[in-house]
């Protein structure tokens, strides 16, 4: 017996501020989610498995029109005309109380009840799927409890969107336990909700898939499905990379370089190992540029070149499709502070006042939501959450305030 575990799909999931990037591939990045299913379809049919696993949040809202339902269902038929079977749980994205729209889906599409847990037979393969929709997106209860005992002499496999007892950056929904989850006595757990992959137990097997097309800079890595082979209660795993645009963060260390032409090869090195077994996807990358440098300076007096440096590096690289996502930088020009804040000019006076702010973090708070607190309330709503400065993060403060030294000094040095 084979099968396909996969969750959090997200389809037709917006991506705002994209129309801020120049060159932006923003219609193949709009269309990444539907073209991810659209290769879990190809693989289920190519395998072939016996059926297909969901464990939540096919949709990621109510839907505008019902071009996005009439997508997934055209996948399902697609399943359909191959006799492979497909079972859903609804999750908080896609709850009964979400989607307000309604297909009817074909005939090898279960969706399970919001009512209640409930147990689907496929006696041909002695397997017992076990599942619970979400009735709407706020759920507060363990599901867990209440889902059926295992059918004896079958492969029993629960099907479940949870945050199980939390994870960073995910709503608390269904939450239960890894205790729980063993105690119930299935084979297999499927979980869905957590964008990351991430095996819990060998046994019994719990798993979440993570989603299956990463949708932004904070979903780095392959995304992609699970598929099971289980011979005579024996279970193997492989993860399958479905992803057709692959999110990545990487730093390029320029400790030491002083010419713009070695960054070209400073960059490749540190793009290499994310480009490793998938050039066959569009890279979308978020770029750090760290180290002691003195193209910092060069930085402050013409803002931007650096970015537009990497950028052009980028276009270098010829084997592979990459789109630089965005360039951070988080550079210092070569400089002793501790002697220089001896100095009894404007150099010294900058830097012991920076050193003064930053010795106590309510004042260093302070000073900064001075500055730029007006302008952080004021983002457009288009500029992601990860991209505004966090006030009450003693790190990203700062960081702030090292970056802004940094730019003074440049321009001290400059004048």
């Amino acid at each position: 017996m084979r099968f396909i575990h996969a969750s959090d799909l997200h389809l037709d999931s917006p991506l705002r501020g994209l129309d801020r990037y120049d060159g932006a591939p923003v219609t193949r990045l709009r269309t990444a989610t539907r073209a991810a299913l659209e290769r879990l379809v190809d693989r289920a049919l190519d395998e072939p498995v016996d059926f297909l696993l969901l464990a939540g949040d096919i949709y990621d809202r109510d839907w505008q029109d019902f071009h996005t339902g009439l997508f997934f269902r055209e996948q399902m038929v697609r399943l359909n005309r191959a006799g492979i079977r497909v079972f859903i749980v609804q999750g908080n994205h896609d709850a009964q109380g979400v989607i307000s729209r309604q297909l009817p889906l074909p005939g090898n599409v279960h969706l399970f009840s919001s009512r209640a847990a409930e147990t689907r037979r496929i006696d041909g393969l002695a397997v017992a799927i076990h599942g619970r929709s979400f009735p709407n997106r706020a759920v507060e209860e363990d599901f867990v409890p209440s889902y059926p005992e295992p059918v004896p002499g079958f492969f029993n496999i629960g099907l479940l969107h949870t945050s199980l007892n939390g994870r960073p950056g995910h709503d608390t929904y269904a939450p239960t336990d890894l205790l729980k989850l063993k105690a119930k006595g299935y084979d297999y757990w499927a979980l869905g909700h957590i964008h990351a992959r991430e095996v819990l137990s060998e046994q019994p097997r719990i798993v979440f898939s993570g989603n299956l097309q990463g949708r932004h800079a904070n979903e780095t890595g392959a995304k992609g499905c699970d598929i099971v082979t289980v011979d005579a209660g024996r279970i193997e795993t492989e993860f399958l990379a479905l992803d057709v645009v692959r999110w990545s963060h990487i730093h390029v260390c320029l400790d030491g370089i002083e010419g713009l032409e070695s960054v070209n090869a400073a960059f490749r090195a540190a793009l290499a190992p994310a480009l490793a077994g998938a050039e066959d996807r569009l890279h979308a990358v978020r770029v750090t540029l760290t180290g002691t440098t003195i193209l910092h300076r060069l930085e402050a007096e013409q803002p931007g070149s650096l970015a537009a440096t990497v950028q052009a590096a980028a276009q270098d690289v010829g084997e592979v499709e990459i789109w630089v996502e965005q360039v951070r930088t988080n550079l210092s020009p070569p400089l002793d502070r501790g002697q220089s804040a001896q100095r009894q000019d404007a150099v010294g006076e900058l830097i012991r006042l920076v050193d003064g702010i930053a010795l106590d973090e309510e004042s260093m708070r302070r000073f900064v939501q001075s500055v730029i607190g007006g302008l952080l309330s004021a983002m457009p709503s288009e500029v992601s959450a990860d991209e505004i400065p966090k006030l009450d993060n003693p790190a990203e403060l700062r960081a702030l305030l090292l970056d802004a030294e940094a730019t003074v000094l440049a321009r001290l040095a400059g004048g």
